[in-house]
């Protein structure tokens, strides 16, 4: 008895033997044993898909490199923005610069937040896959790999903002001159004479915060002053942590005579410790910021702070995305755009 013949649309594609060098959905679905519609209801972030499949599916789109061809499907004309917290005039900032990028292509926002969280959770990435954005911009925000490589299988590109570690040279990411912010600040201060500068730092687990420390030791060492570790202290970037940092170092035996804080909204802490404390700004204490937030023009005395280009940084971050979308490589996955000291009345000469 002869062999039965297969027809040649029975035969089945290795997996990876596709044209295109790309894996299909056809493909995923014979591996995952599911039907192809089930892998598109999980392409699609649809919850109506028991968590195991959903998991078998999206381990097979990674493992075989699939990704989503450009227009194979409708697509939403949103930007999502994801923030780790959003609850501030510096995010605000940062809100502006893509809003401005978005309003010129015709698209729309959509913004969240990670409750304080650097990664955001699984819920937040189920929400993208269903509506299908054009692109991602994180700010002080990663993703884990598989939550990259989520993103990348759907043809969603993404990009960072001041990016919270290493983001490694596989993400796109803007940012500033960090380091040299801190430099020019600590040299600003021992220039006017200040030999004793304290630090109210951001997080250490966030790259920039490490980055403005590094260049204040710079600039102490250029100086040829030593570095005293009792100096620094670390808190959130709020005004609570500027204020319980400053109010610490204000009180050490021998305190410092200026204080360089990680953030502006730090340095207004800073500036609430010291009335608390009967010192004046800059008589007794000179203070430096970091971000040049409209606020700091107002405050009483104006504050003297490092300017970081915010809403270029967003801008760039969404024209970055919006290139990626359309095809384009970057010639550079990392862009960091420069700081600038910004002298106002918060620094003076030392008075002891």
């Amino acid at each position: 008895m002869s062999p039965a013949k297969v027809h040649p649309q029975q035969e089945k594609t290795p997996i990876g033997e596709s044209p295109e060098g790309n894996a299909t959905l056809a493909e995923i679905a014979r591996a995952a044993e599911v039907s192809a519609p089930t892998v598109s209801k999980v392409l699609n972030g649809r919850a109506d898909v028991a968590p195991a499949t959903r998991t078998r599916v999206e381990e097979l789109l990674l493992l075989h490199g699939y990704r989503r061809r450009r227009g194979s499907t409708a697509q939403s004309q949103l930007i999502d923005l994801v923030f780790h917290e959003l609850d501030s005039s510096w995010a605000m900032e940062v809100v502006r610069g893509v809003e401005n990028v978005a309003r010129e292509e015709g698209l729309s926002l959509v913004l969240s937040e990670s409750a304080g969280r650097l990664t955001p959770g699984q819920t937040w990435v189920d929400g993208v896959l269903a509506r299908r954005p054009v692109g991602v911009i994180l700010v002080l925000s990663d993703l884990t790999a598989a939550q990259r490589a989520q993103l990348t299988s759907r043809n969603i590109p993404y990009a960072v903002v001041d990016p919270a570690g290493d983001p490694g040279d596989d993400v796109p990411s803007v940012g500033t001159t960090n380091w040299q912010g801190g430099l020019a600040a600590t040299r600003h201060l021992t220039g006017l004479g200040h030999r004793r500068i304290g630090v109210v730092s951001g997080p250490s687990r966030m790259m920039c915060s490490r980055a403005r420390v590094d260049g204040y030791r710079a600039a102490l060492e250029t100086a040829g002053l030593p570095f005293d570790p009792e100096l620094i202290r670390e808190g959130e970037f709020h005004h609570e942590a500027g204020y319980a940092a400053s109010l610490e170092l204000l009180q050490l035996p021998d305190p410092p005579t200026a204080l360089f804080a990680g953030n502006d909204l730090q340095a207004l802490g800073i500036y609430e410790a010291a009335r608390e404390l009967g010192l004046r700004i800059p008589e007794d204490l000179s203070v430096v910021g970091f971000d040049d937030l409209p606020l700091t023009r107002w405050i009483g005395p104006p504050l003297t702070t490092v300017r970081q280009p915010l809403i270029e940084m967003a801008e760039t971050a969404a024209r970055l995305v919006l290139d990626l979308r359309r095809g384009a490589r970057p010639a550079t996955t990392r862009v960091d755009l420069a700081t600038k000291l910004v002298v106002r009345s918060s620094t003076a000469e030392p008075s002891r």
